[in-house]
Formats: structure tokens, C-alpha cells, sequence
């Protein structure tokens, strides 16, 4: 076998890990936003606000622990918590905003 024929296969593999855990990635993140729908019905049917700013600083420090544990850059990891937080504040927003028993 040849160089250029190992490194196919190795850049295959590596693509095919990448494909696994793309749709590890997307799972989680559906997973995710079916709790936090929850939280949002829960939060609208109580009158509470659809931010938790508290909440949110310490997820992001949290957050940014665990990204330096993964060696992932922290404030990458941030950026996209605070992506995957304005989603969820906006899903809330949409429950607290239609009218009750909807």
C-alpha cells in the first residue's frame, strides 16, 4: 500500500468520526432543546422572566471549565453556549408571548 493510499484510508476514518460525531452533536443539541422548551412552558406558566442571567454566568463558567478539561478553545465554547442561550431565551420569549392555554 501506498503513502497517498494510508493516508486515504486515515483521512477516511477521520471523516467518518467527524460524520459519527456530527450526529452525536445534533442529538444533543435536539435533546437539549426539549428540555429547555420545558423549562420555557414551565417559566411562562408561572409569569417568570425567560432569562435567568445568574443561571447563565455560572453555565458559561462552567462551560468554560469543561472546554479547557476537552483542550477546546474556552472562548469558542462560550460563543457557543451564548449562541445555544439566545436560541433557548427566544424559544421562551415565543411561549410567554402566545396567550395561555396554547
Amino acid at each position: 500500500m501506498s503513502d497517498i493510499e494510508r493516508a486515504a484510508d486515515i483521512l477516511k476514518e477521520h471523516r467518518h468520526s467527524i460524520d459519527r460525531l456530527d450526529a452525536i452533536l445534533v442529538y444533543t443539541l435536539g435533546e437539549r432543546f426539549k428540555h429547555t422548551q420545558a423549562v420555557g412552558k414551565l417559566k411562562a406558566s408561572h409569569d417568570l422572566p425567560p432569562s435567568d442571567p445568574a443561571r447563565e454566568a455560572a453555565q458559561i463558567a462552567r462551560l468554560e471549565d469543561l472546554a479547557n478539561g476537552a483542550h477546546l478553545d474556552p472562548e469558542f465554547a462560550k460563543k457557543f453556549l451564548n449562541f445555544i442561550i439566545a436560541e433557548v431565551i427566544q424559544h421562551h420569549k415565543t411561549h410567554i408571548d402566545k396567550p395561555k392555554g396554547n
